[in-house]
């Protein structure tokens, strides 16, 4: 039995909470359970919005609060999701900037 946990923040628009409740779905077929902070979490998903800019603005700010969380867990699994990620040169920009924070 996978005794796994995974979080999910979403912000932005209502298709991202529909996203989130698609892929909490597919991690529960997985074997994987909810958890209900970023501590117990084995994987934690940003799923965010380009068209938004605070939910955008949200995962920036949030990237770097999971610095101390992925030094004391290296297996942890940090995913950025959403419309976000479908910007031309977003997945570059936050390889290059936001991960070295972590």
């Amino acid at each position: 039995m996978n005794n796994k946990k995974y979080l999910i923040e979403t912000w932005g628009c209502q298709m991202n909470e529909e996203d989130s409740e698609k892929i909490a779905g597919m991690l529960k077929e997985l074997g994987y359970s909810s958890a209900t902070t970023r501590e117990d979490a084995d994987v934690i998903i940003f799923n965010t919005c380009a068209v938004r800019e605070n939910a955008e603005l949200k995962v920036y700010g949030n990237i770097g609060h999971l610095k101390a969380l992925k030094s004391k867990n290296p297996d942890l699994i940090i995913c950025i999701g959403g419309c976000m990620m479908q910007q031309k040169g977003m997945p570059e920009e936050i390889k290059r900037n936001i991960l070295m924070l972590i």
